[in-house]
């Protein structure tokens, strides 16, 4: 029988936000984060580099288990702490920026409500709207924010994503309706990916919504699932009015809206959800197509080891 606490401490130490190391007596990395391997290159069964181990930036802690001496490395690289702080400030700036408008619109109407003649219920229904905005915004913003601190926990082992996907279409089926897109699923049963089931329907909803929103009227949009490679790829492709091609490798960003999409009533914020969660769990998430040549989102789940 598996001991309870010895998968805790797995899982701890893989969704850790920091990059950590354990080390045998002979200085081999018996476990790592998922941060310690994909951004300093640590592997399993090898030496760490005694560059990072010696480092100013290394923080060890000796300890016992079971009469076996091992070492708990935290490990930082120079110019987190700066990096951190820009990005912080740069999004509390975009935050502010983002709820202006919304707010500004909402003040105008309460304005017009006053005046003699205007028709107040349709003015109180336009000012719910905008409220409805500005409440999604900020349950994005904090969700992001949890993502970031490590709050919620992305992989917790190999779910099916094809159900998912499913559920998420017949959520969305109206909304799609609305906006005169055709929305579809399609995929392998068996594929499965380790996301927990949550935070894949916040990948597969985003997917999805992105494409309604922006591939416009009487345009396909197909959410699909495929093994590839030994890993899993979940993607949207929609046959709709596309970006440039320039705009592709920042539509992850915060907040960046390509064009038409600057009109639209999202938060500007679902791809970069998608992008974290997708990164959380060792993906990749990437943007293909051009202007009037539709839009591929795809996300890449890397093989089980």
């Amino acid at each position: 029988m598996v001991n309870p606490d010895t998968v805790r401490g797995q899982v701890l130490l893989e969704e850790s936000r920091e990059a950590v190391v354990v080390l045998d007596e002979d200085g081999i990395v018996v476990g790592a984060s998922r941060r310690a391997r994909q951004s300093l290159g640590v592997r399993e069964g090898e030496e760490l580099n005694s560059d990072l181990l010696h480092g100013e930036r290394a923080l060890v802690v000796p300890y016992s288990v079971a009469g076996r001496a091992e070492r708990l490395v935290y490990l930082s690289q120079t110019g987190d702490l700066a990096a951190y702080e820009e990005l912080r400030s740069g999004f509390t700036a975009a935050v502010s920026h983002e709820l202006r408008t919304p707010l500004a619109r909402l003040l105008a109407l309460l304005e017009l409500a006053s005046l003699p003649g205007e028709n107040v219920a349709e003015l109180v229904e336009q000012a719910r709207r905008e409220v409805d905005q500005i409440r999604e915004l900020i349950d994005e913003v904090l969700f992001l924010a949890e993502l970031e601190s490590g709050t919620r926990v992305v992989a917790l082992g190999a779910e099916p994503v094809l159900p998912v996907l499913e559920e998420v279409m017949a959520e969305l089926e109206e909304q799609a309706a609305r906006a005169g897109v055709a929305l579809h699923v399609e995929g392998d049963p068996g594929a499965t990916a380790e996301v927990r089931p949550r935070m894949m329907r916040v990948v597969a909803r985003n997917l999805a919504e992105n494409a309604i929103r922006y591939a416009g009227p009487g345009a396909n949009a197909t959410l699909s699932v495929q093994r590839e490679g030994g890993g899993v790829v979940i993607r949207v492709v929609d046959n709709g009015a596309g970006v440039d091609q320039a705009d592709l490798p920042r539509l992850f960003e915060r907040f960046y809206r390509a064009d038409r999409a600057r009109a639209s009533r999202g938060t500007g914020l679902g791809l970069a959800i998608v992008k974290h969660v997708v990164a959380s769990a060792g993906g990749t998430a990437e943007a293909y197509g051009g202007r009037g040549r539709g839009l591929e989102i795809r996300c890449s789940f890397p093989a089980r080891p």
